[in-house]
């Protein structure tokens, strides 16, 4: 349904209130007030975000809330501790000059208490109707007291979010994720999405969404996508537990998905413990990157993980905290672990961009053990050989056994790129990918 733009994205995830320190502290007082056009700052990484080899910059929310922007308060107004609309329309001009996408962040499924229409809804019954459930025991989403589940059965909320939707498209936005969007009912989108389409035919719409039946749910909601976690889950956990049969399982139900949308790939978002501290090894953090940009789908990379930053999401108040810091001015200091997590998102991300056809490539497995997995990556005739080896002994291929007699050594851990060969080892704890001849 989107555009083509879309099979050429890679995003660069920001939390903007974290990310230029506007966020309320624990003890309720905010580190940036109005009128600081804080947003703007955003504009300063946007040279990172090219060299790292993005195409987008996708935002968390940025519009009027209490607290963490989840809750929000005016869907229309930018958050004063970020700015105003001249601030909105100063980042998107800059975004355009350098040729960067923009993704916006939006809340509809439920609102914070200072949202207009819940504070009316004491004494206005038309109001009352935009959530489910009476005055002083409407329902909330997830148990979260500030935030007011909306009514999706009212025409009244479809043509609103219809409208604010359109209002950023019109403004230069390039699509939306949809928060919390496995709480919505999915006739809700598919009533909503088609009337934005209309108005903005080119913009793109991908799905908060953690468990269930993706392909149905995307089908059903009119998504263009949906959020990866199942694969998510399954590279970290299969790394962590020395077992590739679950990864191999979650890329075989990820092919199926393929067959009828892209899904948004992450190793990491604003949601979720850092990679670097998710894996028990960061030895294999390079694993999980390599299998982020080899694999369909359209990937995503979390502002810090390109630093190799480490941090703990805590279920708790505050506990987000950690993975959403804020950041200075470019560039920042790096130790050698974030030097080389650098470099290797630059390559990686640089090699996606040199083969766009992986974004509709599909994997099938030729070696498959708990600590060894080579696979296929491919769309037509276009494809990838990829190996990785998280054990303790060298991994040898022998290329006549896996399909191509040979291939070229395009990268991987300890070893640059070679001419033809027939046969690799791959060392412990190590990758390589292949192109075959």
């Amino acid at each position: 349904m989107s555009s083509a733009w879309v099979a050429h994205a890679i995003w660069w995830q920001v939390y903007p209130l974290g990310f230029v320190g506007a966020f309320r502290t624990p003890e309720g007082s905010t580190q940036a007030g109005p009128g600081e056009h804080r947003l703007r700052r955003l504009v300063d990484w946007f040279d990172h975000a090219i060299e790292l080899g993005a195409s987008g910059i996708a935002l968390g929310p940025i519009f009027a809330s209490r607290t963490h922007g989840y809750d929000t308060t005016d869907h229309y107004r930018i958050d004063p501790r970020l700015g105003d609309d001249d601030d909105f329309d100063y980042l998107i001009a800059q975004a355009r000059v350098r040729g960067l996408r923009v993704l916006l962040d939006g809340v509809f499924n439920h609102v914070g208490t200072d949202f207009s229409r819940y504070r009316d809804a004491t004494h206005d019954d038309a109001a009352a109707r935009w959530f489910h459930g009476r005055p002083g025991r409407f329902h909330t989403f997830e148990g979260h007291s500030e935030l007011i589940t909306l009514n999706h059965g009212n025409p009244d909320v479809g043509d609103y979010v219809v409208d604010v939707m359109a209002h950023w498209l019109q403004r230069g936005a390039d699509g939306w994720r949809l928060d919390a969007a496995y709480a919505v009912p999915p006739q809700f989108w598919a009533q909503t999405l088609p009337r934005v389409r209309t108005l903005h035919p080119g913009a793109w719409f991908v799905g908060e969404l953690i468990h269930g039946d993706y392909a149905a749910i995307v089908e059903q909601a009119t998504f263009d996508s949906a959020t990866q976690y199942e694969l998510w889950k399954a590279i970290w956990s299969s790394l962590n537990d020395g077992n590739f049969f679950e990864l191999d399982w979650a890329l075989q139900r990820h092919n199926t998905f393929l067959a009828s949308f892209a899904p948004l790939t992450f190793i990491g978002n604003h949601d979720v413990t850092r990679i670097a501290s998710r894996l028990d090894n960061t030895d294999q953090v390079p694993h999980a990157l390599v299998l982020l940009l080899t694999v369909g789908g359209v990937p995503s990379v979390y502002a810090g993980d390109e630093f190799g930053f480490r941090a703990v999401k805590e279920e708790r108040y505050g506990g987000d905290d950690a993975i959403r810091p804020e950041f200075g001015s470019p560039p920042l200091p790096l130790d050698d672990f974030g030097a080389e997590m650098w470099r290797l998102h630059r390559f990686l991300v640089g090699l996606r961009r040199r083969h766009p056809w992986l974004h509709a490539a599909t994997t099938t497995a030729l070696r498959l053990a708990n600590q060894h997995y080579v696979y296929e990556t491919r769309s037509g005739d276009d494809a990838l050989l990829v190996a990785l080896n998280i054990g303790d002994e060298p991994l040898p291929l022998e290329l006549s056994e896996l399909g191509p007699a040979r291939a070229e050594v395009v990268a991987g851990s300890a070893a640059p790129p070679s001419d033809v060969v027939g046969e690799v080892t791959v060392e412990p704890r190590g990758w390589r990918i292949l192109r075959p001849a």
